[in-house]
């Protein structure tokens, strides 16, 4: 049976790798991840766009300089970015969070038997953890990356809009800002680094205990005098 002190740490960080996974899920279903002011010069005036989306779907509305506001409809940000390399770099994104989801899980697995069970000298013990847990953290991170990037490089809230509205012209401005379901991964980071430490100071105790019985009995301290 594992020590008491192996089964906390390992349950400590099988709660984390949960929590990741769960946090994952929140980010890919929850259409948070911007909302933008997107502005356009039209023949007399100027509109504004008011989008919030997310990977698979938004709302936009919009606003004449006069005053007009058009009422807030929905979209499919799939049908909005048809055949646009804005629309190639959403669906990686997407991909890469399942793997994402993926990795977390299997360390869930992974902790949560090392919790119950004991130590492993193969891949599945702290190095299964160490490797699912750093995979994990390079995809959400990489998301992280790659959703900034096609917003400012690929000009993603300015497509979203003009599939709203196929009759605006000139863009002249846009003003984003992050919402909590790209903020979110940054915590899924944080909790895999969490994860990965727990590990760590479980599996550096064990090996410095494991050296100090192994250490040479002549350096051992001498408590008995030989006659």
């Amino acid at each position: 049976m594992p020590s008491r002190k192996k089964t906390s740490l390992f349950t400590s960080a099988f709660l984390t790798c949960i929590c990741s996974f769960v946090l994952i899920c929140v980010v890919l279903g929850t259409q948070h991840w911007m909302s933008s002011e997107v502005r356009f010069a039209s023949t007399n005036s100027s509109v504004t766009v008011s989008l919030t989306y997310g990977l698979f779907s938004g709302t936009c509305e919009q606003f004449v300089e006069a005053g007009l506001q058009v009422s807030e409809m929905s979209f499919q940000v799939a049908d909005n970015l048809s055949r646009t390399t804005a629309e190639s770099i959403v669906t990686a994104i997407i991909v890469i969070l399942v793997l994402g989801l993926l990795s977390s899980l299997l360390s869930s697995g992974f902790t949560c038997t090392n919790a119950v069970s004991n130590p492993y000298q193969t891949f599945l013990g702290p190095i299964g953890v160490y490797t699912w847990n750093s995979l994990c953290g390079i995809f959400v991170l990489l998301a992280m990356i790659l959703f900034p990037v096609n917003v400012e490089a690929n000009g993603l809230s300015v497509e979203l809009a003009r599939g709203c509205f196929s009759f605006l012209q000139t863009h002249i401005e846009s003003a984003h800002t992050y919402g909590y379901s790209y903020w979110i991964m940054l915590l899924i980071v944080f909790l895999n680094i969490a994860s990965i430490v727990i590990i760590y100071f479980y599996d550096h105790a064990r090996y410095s205990k494991k050296k100090e019985q192994e250490r040479p009995i002549e350096n051992a301290p001498k408590d008995v005098i030989l006659f």
